[in-house]
């Protein structure tokens, strides 16, 4: 039974929103912040295009694989207490981030990052739920999306701005002051709640999915350097599929699996999940690629990269209860075919791009129905993949598309930076082609052939028609899968 707070204040339920919101606003700051400020960090630790995918993946690996355990071992050993562990160890890998003296150590903090966020952002949802009854959850879930698109639109800025202006090891030290501020109003306000009947952590499969989407995601980055004959590539892209396989395998003999794979048996979740796959995998590409379009080949400042990603922000924060409500009148259907499809619209506007356009003529536009697409996708997303098992279900439902979100922004970073380089190669056709991909990343101008400013903007093109096809198909595969329109009558029997 879940341990429920229906007694509390309306004032104690306001500090533990607040609570939650600062903790969350960890990763939704440091996430979006770190994107537009990459290039300067691989200019300044001298890492090539692989360490630079390894400074996203890292934090990606960890947060998708453990993200589900992390629920349940706040349902388990309490809440408060494992949001409060998440905090502090986001914390602390924060600080050695800032204090990293190379991109290894800045990509072992990252993973370690990832850990913590796997911790605190379902303990966040979880506090929620258990202090706030069902009839106010709906607003008290609003105030936490809405704070995240809040920092989630100030993060690109900030992070632009530290960048040109004062040292991008600010963004790290920024979560210090914030998760203290957490820690002492958790301690003060939150209570704690656990669900008596949890029992089991799957360990087994936390291990096979971290190890296995690791040593895939090895071989896919550094097969562009040593080859894809190299015997460490085929070892890791073999042994990371063999250790999915075997994740498979654990699930379905585990008593407490993380990713329950009798959900799967529902058409529409297998169906939204694939969509989400296809839908996030377009968006983590196009937001991990496009600053460097950006810097490098349009010339612009950090900050002004930053600013190219306000429009997706400020539609998402005003229009997604409109989007929710439209698709409560019409149907999943039509909102999961068309926003799919309209991302793709714009992420296609993105490709076209010329190399001299300025703000309006460049990113704005694309960015702009990209969002409008994302916004009537994504409500409607997490509603049909809830609604698509039974209600005892929705929890983990939603935990495992979550994971899915995730996973396939890590996918996309390593898979499109193969396609990135092989496409800049091939236009450079030099010997040392993959030290100029990763001059260019940098900004460094030594040693770079004529063409390679030209290679790359030729390369983000193909990167971003390919994320293109990808929203497409998600948008094809929600025509498909996703519940039409439930009549008014049918909807007051369930009731």
């Amino acid at each position: 039974m879940v341990d429920h707070h229906p007694e509390l204040s309306k004032s104690r339920k306001r500090w533990i929103l607040v609570a939650t919101v600062l903790g969350s606003s960890l990763t939704f700051i440091d996430g979006s912040a770190l994107g537009v400020a990459l290039p300067s960090i691989q200019r300044d630790l001298g890492a090539g295009p692989a360490a630079a995918q390894w400074i996203s993946n890292a934090y990606l690996l960890t947060l998708g694989a453990l993200v589900l355990i992390g629920g349940a071992a706040g349902d388990r050993f309490g809440r408060k207490r494992v949001f409060l562990i998440g905090v502090v160890v986001f914390a602390l890998s924060s600080i050695g981030c800032g204090l990293a003296p190379n991109a290894q150590l800045l990509i072992f903090g990252r993973a370690v990052q990832g850990i913590g966020a796997a911790l605190l952002t379902p303990g966040a949802l979880a506090l929620i739920g258990a202090s706030f009854p069902p009839k106010e959850r709906g607003a008290a879930f609003g105030t936490w999306a809405g704070a995240g698109a809040l920092f989630g639109m100030v993060g690109p800025l900030v992070g632009g701005w530290l960048a040109d202006h004062a040292d991008w090891r600010a963004i790290f030290w920024i979560n210090v002051p914030l998760a203290a501020l957490t820690v002492v109003v958790a301690l003060k306000a939150v209570p704690e709640s656990r669900d008596e009947d949890a029992r089991g952590l799957d360990w087994l499969g936390a291990v096979l999915a971290v190890s296995g989407l690791g040593a895939l995601i090895w071989g896919l980055t550094a097969a562009p350097d040593l080859g894809w004959t190299h015997p460490g590539v085929i070892g890791g892209l073999v042994g990371g599929a063999a250790l999915l396989a075997g994740f498979l395998w654990a699930e379905a003999r585990e008593a407490h699996p993380m990713m329950p794979l009798g959900l799967f048996r529902s058409p529409v979740f297998s169906g939204i999940n694939g969509l989400t796959l296809l839908l996030y995998f377009a968006l983590g590409g196009a937001m991990f690629f496009l600053p460097f379009e950006l810097i490098r080949v349009h010339g612009w400042s950090a900050t002004g990269a930053g600013s190219a990603m306000l429009p997706f922000a400020v539609i998402m924060s005003l229009f997604s209860g409109a989007a929710g409500r439209l698709a409560d009148r019409f149907g999943a259907k039509l909102s999961l075919s068309v926003g799919p499809m309209l991302a793709g619209v714009g992420l296609v506007l993105l490709a076209l791009m010329p190399a001299d356009a300025g703000y309006v003529a460049g990113p704005l536009m694309g960015m702009t129905v990209m969002a409008v697409g994302m916004t009537l996708a994504v409500g409607p997303l997490t509603a049909a993949v809830m609604g698509a098992v039974a209600e005892g279900h929705t929890g983990v439902a939603s935990g495992v598309n979550n994971a899915v979100a995730r996973i396939a922004a890590l996918l996309a970073i390593a898979l499109l930076g193969v396609l990135l380089s092989a496409v800049f190669v091939a236009g450079v056709d030099a010997p040392d082609a993959r030290e100029q991909l990763g001059a260019v990343m940098a900004g460094g101008e030594a040693g770079l052939s004529d063409g390679a400013i030209d290679a790359f903007h030729a390369a983000f093109r193909a990167v971003m028609i390919a994320c293109a096809v990808c929203a497409g198909l998600g948008g094809v595969l929600g025509l498909l899968t996703a519940p039409g329109h439930i009549p008014e009558e049918e909807l007051q029997k369930t009731v």
